[in-house]
C-alpha cells in the first residue's frame, strides 16, 4: 500500500478532526487536505523526524503557513501517525498593533497546549538596521535563539518551523545568485549546541496549497507588520521569478524540490565534496613497452 493510499484509508477509517468541523465538505478540500497530510507525513519519514515520546515545540507566528502546520500536526497526532507531544508557541517580538488576544484565544479555543512568550526584539531590530534596510536576518536570528530558549526550558527536544517547498526554494537560490553557494533549508537540522533538532514538516508542500488551506479554514491570520512592509527584498524577487518559471512551465517547482534530494557531487566542482584528483584512467599496459 502506498502512503497516499495510507493517508485516504487513514481518513475514511478515523473521519474528520474535530478542527475541520467548520471546513468545506468539498471534494477539492477534501483532496487538499489528504495531500498536506500526505506530503507532511512523506516528509517526517523520510528524514526521521519522529521519536516516540518526544515533545516538539510549534512555533506559530500567526500566519498561514504556521496555522497549517499546527493544524496537520495535530490531525496527524490524532490519527495516531505522530507519537509525538505537541506544544504550541507564540513568541510576540513587541512589534506596534500586535493583536495580542488572537493566538491565545485560538488556541484556547482548541484547547492545544501552548505557551505565549514576550520578548521586544523588535525595538532591537529597529535599533540597529537602518530603515532603507531590511530587518529578516536580525529579527530572525533572535527569534529562533528565543525559541531555542523556550525549546529548553519546555523539555523539547524539536523546534518545528512552517517553512515550506517554495521557502526552500527561495533560500536555494538567494544563495545561488547572491551567497556563492549551494545551499538551501534542510527539513531536520541539529541546532549548533546539539540540544534542539529543527524541523520542518512542511518541506515538500506548496505554498499555494497552505494558502488555499487557510482560506478554506478561516484561520485567524496576523500579518507581520515588521519585514511584511517592506519592498525590495531578496526573497520577494526569488518568489517573482519561481513564480514566472512555473506559469511559463508547469510543474517546475516540483521537479527542482526533487533535484534538491538527488545530488550528484562528482557531477559539481566541490572538491571537498568530491575527490576529483584521484581520477586517473586505467593504463592497459606501459605505452613505451607496446609493440608499433
Amino acid at each position: 500500500m502506498t502512503m497516499h493510499q495510507t493517508i485516504e484509508t487513514d481518513g475514511e477509517d478515523a473521519g474528520l478532526h474535530p478542527l475541520f468541523r467548520d471546513a468545506p465538505s468539498s471534494v477539492e478540500f477534501n483532496k487538499l487536505r489528504k495531500r498536506l497530510l500526505r506530503l507532511t507525513r512523506q516528509a517526517i519519514e523520510d528524514y526521521g523526524m519522529v521519536r516516540p515520546g518526544d515533545r516538539w515545540l510549534v512555533a506559530l507566528s500567526g500566519g498561514k503557513d504556521s496555522y497549517g502546520l499546527l493544524t496537520i500536526l495535530l490531525d496527524l497526532k490524532w490519527r495516531g501517525l505522530l507519537p509525538v507531544e505537541l506544544l504550541a508557541c507564540n513568541l510576540d517580538q513587541g512589534q506596534p498593533n500586535f493583536p495580542k488576544h488572537i493566538l491565545p484565544g485560538y488556541l484556547q479555543s482548541l484547547g492545544v497546549p501552548h505557551r505565549i512568550e514576550y520578548q521586544d526584539t523588535y525595538s532591537i531590530v529597529t535599533d540597529k538596521i537602518p530603515e532603507n534596510r531590511t530587518y529578516c536576518s536580525l529579527c530572525s536570528r533572535l527569534r529562533r535563539g528565543h525559541l531555542y530558549r523556550i525549546a529548553r526550558e519546555e523539555g523539547c527536544s524539536s523546534l518545528v518551523l512552517g517553512h515550506h517547498r517554495d521557502d526552500i526554494l527561495e533560500t536555494f537560490f538567494m544563495n545561488l545568485f547572491h551567497g556563492g553557494r549551494l545551499a538551501a533549508m534542510p527539513p531536520k537540522l541539529l541546532n549548533d549546541e546539539g540540544d534542539v533538532n529543527v524541523l520542518r514538516p512542511l518541506s515538500f508542500c506548496a505554498e499555494s496549497d497552505l494558502a488555499r488551506f487557510a482560506d478554506a479554514m478561516k484561520f485567524p491570520i496576523i500579518p507581520c507588520d515588521l519585514c511584511g512592509s517592506q519592498d525590495g527584498l531578496q526573497r520577494n524577487a526569488m518568489k517573482d521569478m519561481l513564480s514566472d518559471i512555473e506559469k511559463r512551465m508547469p510543474g517546475r517547482k516540483d521537479t527542482m524540490i526533487r533535484a534538491l534530494a538527488n545530488v550528484r557531487p562528482s557531477h559539481l566542482l566541490d572538491c571537498g565534496l568530491f575527490d576529483f584528483a584521484s581520477l586517473m584512467p586505467e593504463m592497459a599496459g606501459n605505452p613505451a613497452t607496446q609493440p608499433d
